[in-house]
């Protein structure tokens, strides 16, 4: 039993964010699981044996939130990142110069639709702005190789060195600058795929190969010694990742990820391995009462073997655009410079 007696907070104008969060740890409800998370993060960054996986679902980026993910990336807090594609271009459009605008969430919709917005709850954006980022996109498309079949990560890892030359500081351009390999499972749901249409429109077939995805993701296993999970959000990102743990062993034929130890095993479970998370961290809305992995809880992984009894798990249950910032924030006060990080591009040749 937990007996540590709650504390109960008091204002004061000179307290640091992490100050803040330490005093939250000593309360309840998601407060003090904001406070556990952000502990947990920093756990996981300050362990030398631990990859940081990081997904980061939804549509984030048009709410102020990418450029805390660039500062994640560039201090070396995340080793892999697996987004959506929606998250991993919406901030192109801020990149290049334009913005997203504060609005009620009660507007006139047809009006916007009339005028050229897209709205985003009590956000909006210009379809023009959308169309230019889009283009951009296609632009990038057609100086590939259209008989060359491209995972998602080779893609993203050429198009963000092809931005960082032109100044265009997004997301996937600061994880390649970074060496952090960036996956996009789900690419094709987002303005990649309107921009592969536009590229077919010009004569130019672009093929994005979903195995060959998988194979590189999965082979990454061999290169980790124990991984940590960060998730913003669920969806595809949430669970690319956590088949990280338990699916890396079919790509060997004596099922076993060379180099990696398996912690687990299953009564009546033949030729599997195991490679559960050690630490995992879940900024979420959803519930588990649904089914969906989006809300799926880290006990209920236990049971798949994606995480163990024995290791660090908080689940948050937060609008992200809360828990980022905060999280964020006490990071950089608590945390002395850069992490050494992987630079796991550097082991693909493109």
């Amino acid at each position: 039993m937990d007996d540590k007696k709650v504390e109960a907070i008091n204002p004061g104008k000179d307290k640091k964010i992490s100050q803040i969060l330490d005093e939250m740890r000593k309360t309840g409800f998601q407060g003090r699981s904001l406070a556990e998370a952000a502990e947990v993060l920093e756990q996981m960054i300050t362990d030398k044996d631990v990859t940081i996986l990081f997904g980061y679902a939804a549509s984030l980026s048009t709410t102020g939130q990418w450029k805390i993910i660039n500062w994640l990336l560039e201090n070396h807090y995340i080793d892999i990142l697996v987004g959506t594609g929606a998250n991993l271009s919406e901030d192109i459009i801020e990149a290049m110069g334009f913005s997203y605008y504060q609005c009620k969430p009660n507007v006139d919709d047809e009006k916007f639709f009339k005028e050229g917005m897209n709205r985003y709850y009590d956000l909006y954006g210009k379809e023009d702005d959308y169309m230019k980022m889009t283009e951009l996109i296609t632009e990038f498309i057609i100086t590939l190789d259209q008989n060359h079949k491209y995972s998602s990560r080779e893609f993203l890892y050429l198009f963000g060195k092809w931005l960082g030359k032109k100044g265009i500081k997004s997301i996937v351009a600061t994880a390649a600058e970074n060496n952090v390999p960036v996956f996009c499972p789900a690419i094709i749901d987002s303005p990649y795929g309107d921009a592969a249409l536009i590229a077919k429109s010009k004569g130019f077939h672009l093929t994005l190969d979903g195995v060959q995805d998988y194979v590189e993701f999965m082979r990454l296993s061999e290169k980790v010694k124990e991984t940590a999970v960060v998730y913003i959000g669920g969806g595809v990102p949430k669970d690319f990742i956590q088949l990280f743990a338990v699916t890396a062993d079919l790509l060997y034929p004596d099922r076993k990820v060379p180099n990696r130890q398996s912690s687990q095993t299953r009564k009546g479970v033949e030729n599997e391995t195991y490679y559960p998370h050690k630490y995992a961290v879940q900024i979420t809305t959803d519930s588990p009462q649904w089914g969906g992995l989006s809300g799926c809880t880290f006990d209920e992984a236990v049971s798949w073997g994606k995480e163990t009894k024995e290791g660090r798990y908080i689940q948050c249950y937060c609008d992200a655009t809360i828990a980022l910032p905060i999280i964020s924030h006490a990071l950089a006060e608590r945390l002395d410079g850069k992490r050494e990080g992987r630079q796991f591009c550097l082991q693909f040749k493109d």
